[in-house]
């Protein structure tokens, strides 16, 4: 199976009610860690590249080592997916490098720090939607503001969805897939206080209402790492020095998928993995100086995350259900959806 449109990785997903882990890849050994897992238990993939991944690999050197997992796993659906693209430039020069999704984060300016109005929110998202749809190309967008900073991306002010603004901005911008803002964050640091049932930290009643709303609308929830507690015990033991935190517990992310959520990003989780296992490595055997022997180990702890999130999040078992759909069907699809919507 060759690289797929995420639209219809996300359009299967919706059709069974499950959710897709979206993980971000910054090296070789993330990239195998998350095909590795998905061939195992027979999962779909949405491999993103963020920002901060770009500029740390370069985005050639990136693009060849996601396009390399679609070699090598050509009977899993792999989408290839820019994440928090701030301007147009940069999604294009994605979609020239042959990635199939784009995320235009229209509530951010180009800076990547700076809030941006609802008005221009439209009109960038807009625009990205009008080059890429002709493409095949699939497109995410964002609307509200994520707490935390990653990657340079985040304001670091939270800005919760108005789910009242929602219909709108689909229906004038065309997007695929909308990030959403119910009270998740970018980076390790997400709550001081450990989230249960009863003292919910997230807006859930946002994501409920947005899917009554929209129902069809595929929603997406960035900063959703669940911030394993024994991975952090696991750092500090070995000289780490992590101070208390708290992810999106699993069962809250189960509850937003439930709710019209289909797709899942998780990005700290799988650092923590390796930090965690690289501490221990350097700890256990000092006299270590090969890469491979602690990031060998390194990808194995990445790819028990994997497996955990393709199971709980429920797309495990999904990668041989449909026959993919090529970029050139997407370009129909997308010309047909226009033609009905001018009618």
């Amino acid at each position: 199976m060759p690289l797929v449109p995420m639209r219809q990785i996300l359009d299967e997903a919706a059709k069974k009610g499950y959710g897709v882990p979206h993980f971000n890849v910054n090296n070789m050994e993330q990239a195998q860690a998350i095909m590795r897992g998905a061939e195992e238990v027979e999962s779909p993939v949405i491999m993103a590249a963020s920002k901060g991944a770009l500029k740390y690999s370069d985005m050639l050197f990136l693009r060849n080592i996601m396009g390399a997992c679609v070699e090598r796993y050509p009977k899993i659906p792999i989408a290839l997916h820019l994440d928090h693209g701030t301007s147009i430039d940069i999604c294009k020069t994605a979609i020239d490098l042959g990635f199939s999704s784009v995320m235009m984060d229209g509530s951010l300016e180009e800076d990547g720090k700076t809030p941006r109005s609802y008005d221009d929110n439209i009109a960038v998202t807009r625009e990205v939607v009008n080059f890429a749809h002709p493409l095949g190309i699939t497109v995410e967008g964002e609307l509200g503001c994520l707490g935390g900073i990653e990657d340079d991306i985040g304001s670091g002010e939270e800005k919760l969805t108005n789910p009242d603004q929602v219909k709108e901005f689909v229906e004038k911008t065309k997007v695929d897939a909308l990030a959403v803002s119910i009270g998740t964050s970018h980076g390790a640091y997400k709550f001081k206080i450990q989230p249960d049932p009863d003292k919910n930290l997230l807006a859930m009643d946002i994501i409920r209402r947005i899917h009554e709303l929209c129902p069809n609308l595929h929603m997406v929830m960035h900063g959703s790492s669940s911030v394993p507690q024994e991975l952090i015990a696991q750092i500090n033991q070995y000289g780490g020095n992590i101070k208390e935190t708290y992810g999106v517990p699993l069962w809250a992310i189960k509850e937003g998928i439930d709710a019209g959520v289909r797709k899942v990003n998780v990005d700290t989780d799988l650092r923590l993995a390796v930090t965690a296992t690289v501490r221990k490595v350097f700890h256990d055997s000092p006299e270590a100086f090969d890469p491979r022997k602690y990031l060998g180990p390194a990808r194995d702890a990445m790819k028990t995350i994997i497996i955990e999130r393709y199971n709980t999040f429920g797309s495990a078992g999904h990668a041989y259900d449909y026959e993919p759909k090529t970029l050139e069907d997407m370009k129909i699809f997308y010309e047909e959806s226009e033609l009905k919507s001018s009618e």
